[in-house]
């Protein structure tokens, strides 16, 4: 058993990734840029635009998990979003690296989350796997440099496992949510790209393997075995959460409008490999659309 530090602990991911991390026997502590009182694990505070971490954070930590990032969907890409959307993984990326670098510590394992944004916005039906090139666009390029920045760990002899995070499927929130949101149910922009999608469970379970599992390292897709079209999964996520279904695509042009920039990523998509992931010898528990829905709809 570990003690484990995270960062973006009170995400969607950090919050239902804490709770597993504890009932199998890993001790958690998280950086947070707030304390809070009411939360059942320790909080040391942290601010990457100071380059503050508070003393002691570090102590008897085995393993760092790393999920800070302002959420890319969260609000239009204004200059400013842009600029925090990139700073907030590059710079407290940095800022974990140079404060491991320059004290005392038992870190041997660096897990970081990333994102198959990589890859870029729109890439068709082709299968990617970790090797496929970076993409050309703005989450592409704060993808890249949001590895680069996390690989500076392997400097220090920290074993670092990199999980490239697709579309995640939560009640709590994130695509499924949204999605849903809107009276009826309809396909966006032709309907046809792919959604490289990942069930919350499977996705904390994939940290909690790269965490236990010293022969993990490097770069790996953290999708389901099955992507499906942007039509298939609204089809389905309506059908699972009793909601109506039109089969009329909303058009790309109008999501632009309601959007902006943003819209790139509802009317693009990627079909992503798990073949790596599987080949390490994670099981996915849900692996399945309509299961993996219906399972979401019972929560």
């Amino acid at each position: 058993m570990a003690k484990v530090l995270i960062t973006g602990g009170t995400g969607l991911v950090g919050s239902r990734l804490i709770p597993l991390l504890k009932s199998k026997g890993h001790e958690v502590v998280v950086l947070s840029r707030s304390k809070d009182a009411s939360k059942p694990y320790p909080i040391f505070e942290w601010d990457y635009k100071k380059e503050y971490i508070e003393s002691g954070a570090f102590n008897g930590v085995e393993a760092v998990i790393h999920l800070a990032g302002a959420g890319v969907a969260d609000k239009r890409w204004t200059a400013e979003r842009k600029e925090e959307i990139y700073n907030s993984r590059t710079k407290t990326s940095f800022l974990l690296y140079n404060t491991l670098k320059n004290i005392d510590n038992e870190v041997k394992t660096f897990i970081s989350a990333s994102a198959i944004g990589y890859y870029g916005l729109d890439t068709g039906t082709t299968n990617l796997k970790e090797t496929a090139p970076v993409g050309h666009d703005f989450l592409a390029h704060v993808v890249d440099a949001w590895e680069t920045s996390t690989s500076k760990v392997t400097d220090l002899d920290i074993r670092l496992v990199q999980l490239r995070i697709g579309v995640v499927f939560s009640k709590e929130g994130g695509a499924l949510v949204e999605l849903l949101k809107p009276p009826v149910a309809a396909p966006l922009g032709n309907g046809k790209q792919y959604m490289s999608w990942i069930h919350i469970d499977d996705l904390c379970k994939m940290f909690l393997y790269a965490l236990e599992n010293d022969q993990m390292v490097g770069t790996y897709n953290a999708v389901g075995p099955k992507p499906a079209t942007n039509r298939e999964v609204t089809e389905a996520a309506a059908k699972a959460f009793d909601k109506k279904y039109v089969p009329i695509p909303v058009p790309g042009l109008a999501l632009k409008v309601v959007l902006g920039e943003m819209a790139k990523m509802v009317v693009g998509g990627n079909r992503v490999s798990s073949e790596k992931i599987m080949e390490a010898g994670f099981e996915y528990d849900h692996p399945k659309l309509e299961p993996a829905l219906k399972h979401l709809k019972s929560m």
